[in-house]
């Protein structure tokens, strides 16, 4: 009799066989479309490199516009879909949300980069905002990029069941103190610390996992989601969210520095709280996997618009393997 485990490598396997085949191109085709959407409308949303004070305007699109996957924004969209359809009002609906959760993301790495952070000179492989900006305009370039994102959220057509309000509050709890803010003060204080797999799993719960988290709950309430609905979104985003950052410290390990975009080994060096450092890589592989299975398993209820959600989160766990 197969273990899950084992069975669930066979899937993997078959998986990157159908993308070989027939798949691969399909959903390489809809991420660029929809990565194509995401940049036109990021390059649009905050003020041009010309405007007053061009250094810090020039420091915020050096930092959003300079590449990346666009994971979240595209994942807004994808829950906006899985719940309304691919619409043009649907989708242009769910992009402020999009956007606005990409300017999130892209603060928490430009703040994560400075040297009283994580340190890093190196940002989708180009060099860190401090490093071209200065440490002053890169912190006040991330503090700007911040506050558009709650002014991005009064642009979206919100449905009665999810007005304004609620969606500031969801983003100001993501922002906060107990989740993002408090995630990168988490790790901060595991560094050199022989952290416990609890504390792994709070930092990341509060950092990767919450901005992913976010992005599907917001994506879901432009769909006008029923609470249902939002509660195995909010499952999957938690679970897809960890298995991502499980997955970026094995690749911290395992990949080189031009493949990763960023500094390879930082992690180790630094001694941070990561899965490989306290459990071992091939035990945080299983861990992906694990997490991975939860992940799509939160989606069975929600029927077929999940397909895109479903292919990301296989595609994410492949990276390693």
């Amino acid at each position: 009799m197969l273990t899950r485990s084992f069975a669930f490598q066979i899937l993997l396997f078959l998986y990157k066989i159908e993308i070989m085949i027939s798949g691969r191109v399909s959903l390489f085709v809809y991420l660029e479309k929809r990565r194509a959407l995401v940049e036109k409308s990021l390059a649009s949303c905050i003020p041009s490199a010309a405007t007053r004070p061009e250094t810090l305007h020039q420091a915020m699109r050096y930092s959003l516009l300079g590449g990346g996957k666009r994971l979240r924004p595209i994942l807004v969209l994808c829950a906006a879909e899985a719940l309304g359809d691919d619409s043009e009002y649907v989708i242009s609906n769910a992009l402020p949300a999009a956007c606005a959760v990409e300017l999130l993301h892209i603060c928490s790495l430009i703040h994560d980069d400075l040297p009283s952070m994580d340190d890093d000179d190196f940002r989708h492989r180009k060099p860190a905002a401090h490093r071209v900006f200065g440490e002053a305009v890169a912190l006040l370039a991330g503090d700007a990029l911040l506050s558009r994102a709650f002014g991005l959220l009064a642009e979206i057509d919100c449905p009665k069941r999810y007005p304004l309000s609620v969606m500031l509050n969801e983003m100001t709890l993501s922002v906060g103190s107990r989740r993002l803010i408090g995630g990168q003060v988490a790790d901060l204080e595991a560094i050199a610390k022989n952290a416990s797999l609890d504390q792994v799993r709070f930092i990341h719960e509060r950092k990767t996992a919450e901005m992913v988290r976010l992005a599907l709950r917001l994506g879901a309430m432009t769909a006008n989601a029923t609470p249902v609905q939002l509660d195995k979104l909010t499952d999957f985003g938690t679970a897809l969210g960890l298995a991502y950052q499980v997955i970026d410290d094995i690749l911290d390990v395992t990949e080189r520095s031009e493949r990763l975009g960023k500094t390879a080994g930082k992690d180790v060096k630094a001694g941070k709280a990561t899965y490989p450092a306290v459990i071992g890589i091939d035990a945080s592989k299983r861990e992906a996997a694990r997490l991975t299975r939860k992940a799509l398993k939160s989606l069975d209820s929600l029927g077929e618009g999940t397909y895109r959600l479903r292919q990301i989160a296989e595609r994410l766990l492949i990276r390693h393997c």
